[in-house]
């Protein structure tokens, strides 16, 4: 469940957004975007120069010896065939938490990582999931994922429900409010739905609609001391529901989703809130993401990741981007840094160790800004970086346990996870 935290410093309400800024987001997510495809043209020259659009998909697994030049000689690469009864894989991991925003306690998962059809050789492995959180300072929640590939993987469809409470500090919006470090103590409790599905469109880009639908309600954290800090958001003690349509774009051509070696992941997602969908807040959600990975070896990869994000309209304060969730970047408290923009990149290289471990060291910059034309200042910077273990969870299909720890601006966070950070 992604922690929604924040509210501006000292004012109520949230200004509208000013056009001089929106602009510069979108030329900034068109540069990326344009950068992403090229990347990916590049890459379909590659894989066109040994075979083009006949090569064999690689196998759940990643595998890329079926990808061989036409007439190449293939007598010593062993059968691909799959086994009769193809079957799945289960993940089970009660995973500790102690995060600076939740507090300490545990998240137990359960996952199954299994062929939708036993004939279908093209689809990447669905994953159907049940995930719970439970942390001393009194944090609850409960949530169910489905990730459904179908039909040669012609459609893709996904569900997500979470449903619980959750006990935070708000600092406020902006580079200044996070550094001052005054907070409110809140409790949000509520539940929220997401369901998309996507359909090929060819060159390995899919494209969908999306659906959000959810309610929750925000209190002052009862039993506690409220120091002087951020004022309490217009909402405070009121009921919300926030409904939403969105599309989604997606490219992936990563041969193993799980523990990626080569190919990219492009994504783009457009949300917008609506009162007339039944929201109370009429607002724009945008977010870019690019991931680049290459092996340096057969047992070390090198893994790359850029994200964009850019909010539009009047959002709730947890309505805009929130550096620290997500993974971008791992070393800040959820919601501590969070405004209508957000950047973020950091490079990650990663070592398969024999006996199921592997080592990770990754960096990386980012920063929050109330307007696009107020990214990519020095002052503003948000660095962060460290490094973790992994174990693998399923050598089948090479799913990790992750335990990173990681240093920011004045802050530290360790996290533990089932698969990649990205």
């Amino acid at each position: 469940m992604e922690v929604k935290m924040g509210s501006r410093r000292t004012p109520v309400t949230i200004p509208r957004l000013n056009l001089s800024g929106l602009w510069v987001v979108r030329a900034t997510l068109a540069a990326c975007l344009l950068f992403a495809i090229l990347a990916a043209a590049q890459e379909q020259h590659q894989r066109a120069g040994t075979g083009g659009a006949d090569d064999p998909v690689p196998d759940s697994q990643g595998s890329l010896s079926a990808q061989l030049p036409a007439g190449s000689e293939t007598k010593a690469i062993p059968e691909q065939k799959k086994p009769p009864g193809r079957r799945g894989s289960f993940i089970v991991a009660p995973l500790p938490i102690s995060s600076p925003a939740l507090g300490t306690g545990i998240v137990p998962v359960l996952g199954y990582i299994f062929p939708l059809q036993k004939s279908d050789n093209v689809s990447p492995p669905s994953v159907v999931g049940v995930a719970g959180l439970v942390t001393n300072n009194g944090s609850r929640a409960f949530g169910t994922y489905a990730d459904l590939f179908i039909k040669q993987d012609t459609y893709r469809i996904t569900a997500l429900y979470v449903q619980g409470n959750l006990n935070y500090d708000l600092f406020g919006i902006g580079v200044v409010a996070g550094d001052a470090g005054r907070k409110l103590p809140l409790e949000q409790s509520g539940h929220a739905l997401r369901v998309e599905a996507l359909r090929r469109l060819g060159w390995d880009f899919f494209l969908g609609v999306r659906f959000w639908t959810g309610s929750s309600e925000i209190v002052l954290r009862s039993g506690t001391n409220v120091p002087p800090g951020p004022e309490p958001p217009p909402d405070i003690g009121l009921h919300t529901t926030l409904r939403a349509l969105g599309l989604r774009l997606n490219r992936d051509t990563r041969p193993n989703r799980f523990y990626p070696t080569t190919g990219t992941l492009l994504e783009f997602t457009s949300d917008s809130f609506s009162e007339g969908l039944g929201s109370k807040y009429s607002f724009q959600a945008y977010r870019f993401t690019f991931n680049k990975y290459g092996s340096l070896s057969k047992n070390q990869v090198l893994a790359y990741n850029l994200f964009v994000c850019g909010t539009g309209g009047d959002p709730p304060f947890y309505g805009n981007c929130i550096y620290g969730t997500n993974n971008e970047l791992r070393g800040y408290t959820a919601g501590r840094y969070l405004d209508r923009y957000m950047i973020a990149t950091q490079l990650e290289y990663r070592l398969a160790l024999p006996k199921r471990f592997g080592v990770v060291g990754f960096g990386g910059v980012g920063e929050v800004a109330p307007g696009g034309s107020q990214l990519f200042r020095v002052n503003n910077f948000l660095p962060a970086g460290g490094g973790g273990v992994r174990f693998q969870l399923s050598k089948k299909y090479h799913v990790n346990l992750r335990a990173d720890i990681a240093g920011g601006k004045n802050t530290w966070t360790w996290t533990m996870g089932v698969g990649e950070a990205f």
